[in-house]
């Protein structure tokens, strides 16, 4: 018989305690970015309804657009979109062992975030 003594395991788990590597943040970014974008879709499609009813619904449609609070929101909508385009890219890369190094993937990451925050800047500044 070994008489190996196992570690003891943290009974109240700290999760601003832990200190995740890029690749885990951009992973996690990547799923929330994907419920957030699944749960927005009334939104998406009430938008595109009020838009393509009648020139009446286009206009309400164009208020609700030009609303301040509604483009933030638009544009927290486009870089979850652009940040999980990117990060779902990233991770097929990882399906075909492209980039598994662990500099790879740390390089990898930080183009992943700052490419979203750069073409959603880029897109907003042109739409706004």
């Amino acid at each position: 018989m070994s008489s190996t003594v196992a570690k003891p395991r943290p009974k109240h788990l700290n999760l601003l305690q832990i200190r995740l590597p890029v690749p885990g943040i951009i992973s996690i970014m990547h799923r929330i970015s994907g419920a957030i974008l699944f749960l927005l879709i009334p939104l998406f499609l009430w938008l595109f309804q009020i838009s393509m009813e009648s020139a009446a619904s286009f206009a309400e449609f164009r208020l609700v657009v030009a609303h301040p609070l509604m483009k933030l929101v638009l544009l927290g909508l486009l870089w979850g979109y652009l940040h999980h385009l990117l990060a779902g890219l990233r991770h097929l890369f990882l399906d075909l062992h492209i980039g598994m190094e662990i500099e790879t993937a740390r390089l990898t990451s930080i183009i992943v975030l700052a490419a979203g925050i750069v073409l959603t800047l880029a897109v907003g500044v042109a739409l706004w």
